[in-house]
């Protein structure tokens, strides 16, 4: 029935074009009106009408049924949405966290992380490690979200992820934790969903507020490591701050257009901090954010794979770590470059360690 073929063709173009849901129902809706008007006998187009259904008494019944299956299906969504948002608009960072996983590895746990046990540098007690590891990722947008992918996936056993921010349909183009149907969700409730889906066996503590002064210290200080990828500098600095006070590593990343760097910034067993090295913040407007500059897509996934790449090594051992280097990535030209980075006597943040 030609008719059909029209409403299945729309249908499998909105989901290869991913076409809007309202560009999708309202050529639906104009389709169907044809079928209406072409099907009508005073037209006089018998040989249409046969093609596309031949009655139109048919169409005129099946449009308003489709419409109120249509209907149904968002009210459903809407209340979904509705019942996700149940989370409290401040909610304290010092509430009391749900409790990290235990150290033993149940069969399924063993199988999920076969491949890092087989290796040497990480093994059973590396993945333990991982396990009983609390990480900090500040930033559930385009570095966030694979780094939180990653450590969720690594099994890392406690994850909180700070964002004061909502899933907008402009950061789907790289920030590939949230999807279309979490457009308008706090970035932190999508991050989960996404990271419990892919790991049932770790914990995950959403915060969904901003990282500031009165609130810094005492999340920070609940947590083994923290992970950086914002992309305003007041708290990129505060969290360097913070960090070098309470002696916690640090790993943060930093992309604009085609390039990033990240470092792991732990004054504590040596290394310089974040602020050793860029003593002086960019005037404002002299380092654009990536909402005024643009940014390609895959290049927060390869810093931010990066970054949760530190994070297992540190947490585990494994291999030489990026304290005391700086690596910096130019995606434009496929050049990677690591620097050594120092301390300095005189740094406000870190000298006196």
């Amino acid at each position: 029935m030609g008719g059909l073929l029209g409403f299945a063709l729309i249908s499998g173009l909105a989901r290869w074009r991913g076409w809007p849901a309202g560009l999708y129902l309202a050529l639906l809706a104009l389709w169907w009106a044809a079928l209406v008007l072409l099907t009508t006998p005073r037209l006089g187009l018998p040989q249409a009408a046969e093609f596309l259904g031949g009655n139109v008494v048919l169409w005129l019944l099946l449009g308003p049924l489709a419409a109120l299956v249509l209907a149904y299906h968002a009210l459903l969504r809407r209340l979904r949405a509705r019942a996700l948002l149940r989370v409290p608009p401040q909610a304290s960072a010092t509430a009391a966290p749900p409790a990290a996983p235990a150290a033993a590895f149940s069969d399924a746990e063993l199988t999920r992380y076969a491949r890092h046990i087989f290796l040497r540098e990480i093994g059973g007690p590396g993945q333990k490690r991982l396990k009983a590891a609390k990480v900090l990722v500040v930033g559930a947008g385009g570095l966030g979200s694979p780094v939180l992918l990653y450590l969720a996936a690594s099994g890392v056993g406690t994850i909180g992820v700070i964002d004061p921010d909502r899933v907008e349909a402009s950061n789907l183009q790289r920030q590939v934790i949230h999807a279309e149907d979490r457009i308008g969700l706090p970035k932190v409730v999508s991050a989960e969903q996404a990271m419990r889906a892919l790991n049932p066996h770790i914990a995950v503590r959403p915060y969904f507020q901003a990282l500031d002064e009165t609130t810094a210290a005492d999340l920070i200080a609940e947590y083994d490591l923290v992970l950086d990828g914002t992309d305003n500098f007041d708290t990129r600095y505060l969290v360097n701050r913070v960090c070098a006070a309470l002696g916690t590593p640090l790993i943060a990343g930093a992309i604009t257009q085609w390039e990033g760097q990240l470092s792991l910034w732990h004054p504590a067993s040596g290394g310089p901090c974040y602020e050793c090295v860029f003593p002086t913040r960019p005037a404002p407007g002299m380092v654009p954010t990536c909402a005024e500059a643009g940014v390609a897509a895959p290049l927060p996934g390869i810093l931010g794979a990066m970054m949760a790449m530190e994070a297992v090594k540190h947490l585990t051992g494994a291999g030489e770590t990026l304290r005391g280097r700086l690596l910096i990535q130019d995606a434009l030209y496929a050049e990677t470059r690591v620097i050594a980075v120092k301390r300095r006597a005189d740094c406000p943040v870190c000298g006196g360690h």
